[in-house]
Order: structure tokens, then sequence, then C-alpha cells
């Protein structure tokens, strides 16, 4: 379940959607219900968005039979101990919380960042973990740079794994 966090179009939403399920082969669709700006989440000092606060709200608007919630925002985010973060995921809760502050754009070089985050951040949902092949899309990436490294795809390893994770 895809989510809009503030003012994320919809048409964002869809185009995530797609790369999601092209990657990982798995259904994916749009919540009916989305959240406004995350001023619960705001942190003044930092002027960014917690990721945790968000990540628990989520979990309140969850659809019935979803197994996985993913919110989209245009805000920044951080984690305690980071500067700031692309995105994190909870795989124990099935929630997780991308961030288009730092990648977003109207280039194509932008928008292969916004889908290589979402997937990755998808991957963690379902069950993978931080690959450390750098052009595997989930290797971990703390900057642009190391983002732009990754593939659009699951190196064989993540890929022999997501096969063994559906088995169980």
């Amino acid at each position: 379940q895809l989510v809009a966090v503030g003012s994320v179009p919809a048409a964002a939403l869809r185009d995530l959607e797609a790369s999601i399920q092209q990657v990982l082969t798995i259904g994916t669709y749009l919540g009916k219900v989305n959240l406004g700006t995350p001023s619960y989440a705001f942190n003044k000092d930092r002027n960014q968005y917690h990721t945790t606060a968000i990540m628990r709200r989520l979990l309140t608007i969850k659809d019935p039979g979803a197994t996985h919630v993913m919110g989209v925002t245009d805000g920044d985010l951080f984690t305690p101990d980071t500067p700031f973060v692309f995105g994190e995921a909870d795989r124990d809760s099935h929630v997780a919380v991308l961030s288009l502050f730092r990648i977003k754009g109207e280039s194509e070089t932008a928008r292969r960042r916004i889908y290589v985050e979402a997937v990755h951040q998808a991957g963690h949902l379902v069950g993978l973990s931080y690959c450390e092949d750098p052009r595997c899309i989930m290797s971990l990436a703390t900057s642009l740079a190391e983002a732009d490294r990754r593939q659009m795809q699951l190196c064989n390893n993540c890929r022999n794994e997501l096969v063994r994770i559906r088995r169980v």
C-alpha cells in the first residue's frame, strides 16, 4: 500500500507502484487515505521530520488485508544518528517511509533515483537486507553518488534470497 504523506501527487505514487512491481514482482496499490504534512514528526532544531513518528502514523491507516505500507513524503527525513536519510523501513512492523526531498526533480536522473530508492525500501519490507554489492538496488546509500551506483535490479544473491523468502 503506497500512501502520500504531505503534498506528493498521486501520479508520482503510480510511477513508484510500477517500479516496485517490476523489480520485486509484488502487488502494489495506492491507498485510499493519505496523510497530510507530518507536523507531529517535525523537529524544529533540525528542520527535518523524524522517520519513526511518520511510520507509527502510517500503521494507523494501513488497509485491512494490506501486508505492507510505505509512505512517500516530500519532507526531509532523519533518524537520530544521521544527518538525513532517503528513507527507512521496519521489517517487523511492515512499514516504511521514503523521502523525495533530496532526490526529487524533473530530470531522468532524479526519476531514476526515486524509483531505485522506492524499490530499495520495498525490498526491506519484503525481507531483504542490505547488500554489499554497490551496484545492487539493496546496497546502502548515504549520498547521491552511492545512490547513483545502484542499478535498477537485484544482484543474483538478493534475487536468490527473495526466492527463498517467498518459499518460507
